[in-house]
């Protein structure tokens, strides 16, 4: 594909792909960056897919960047004020909510600190620091089914230990 006959694909369906990142994330200016990236991996990607595919082809890589954009943790982040202060925390949230829910999460941290080897290290990747099993197997230079199955053990382990500590209180 020549760079004048994507240059046409880009103006045949940019409203459809823009309208599908915008109905799924619903944020006008991160739809129109989503847009961008999806042209972006299209272009990148252009010989792979046959011509008479190209709208469905499109359509999906759109949706898959607003999904992955939905999943990122930037999203998962709430931001309560403009200084970011108390980035993370629902605006509904009362003080003593937030507390407790501050309480909650050094909780969890500590548990995951203390957590033997193996399930120490991949814990504190995969939890604390969102690294994926493929990106921790490397670091850790362990197989990826090794880091899937300590990643389970430790979720198990923390579920246990956390069980026991909301019992005692």
């Amino acid at each position: 594909m020549t760079n004048e006959q994507f240059s046409q694909l880009v103006e045949r369906y940019e409203k459809l792909v823009f309208t599908i990142c915008y109905q799924m994330i619903h944020d006008y200016q991160e739809a129109q960056n989503l847009a961008q990236e999806t042209f972006l991996s299209a272009y990148k990607h252009r010989d792979s897919c046959p011509p008479e595919n190209m709208k469905p082809w499109l359509a999906r890589i759109a949706t898959n960047k607003a999904k992955d954009h939905l999943k990122s943790a930037y999203m998962r982040r709430v931001v309560v004020s403009g200084d970011d202060t108390f980035e993370g925390i629902p605006a509904t949230d009362t003080p003593d909510q937030i507390y407790v829910s501050n309480e909650a999460i050094e909780l969890v941290r500590d548990k995951i600190e203390a957590l033997k080897e193996p399930y120490h290290m991949v814990s504190v990747l995969y939890f604390l620091r969102e690294k994926n099993v493929d990106e921790i197997a490397l670091a850790l230079g362990r197989p990826r089914k090794t880091v899937q199955t300590q990643i389970y053990r430790a979720k198990l382990l923390l579920q246990q230990q956390l069980g026991k500590e909301g019992k005692q209180t």
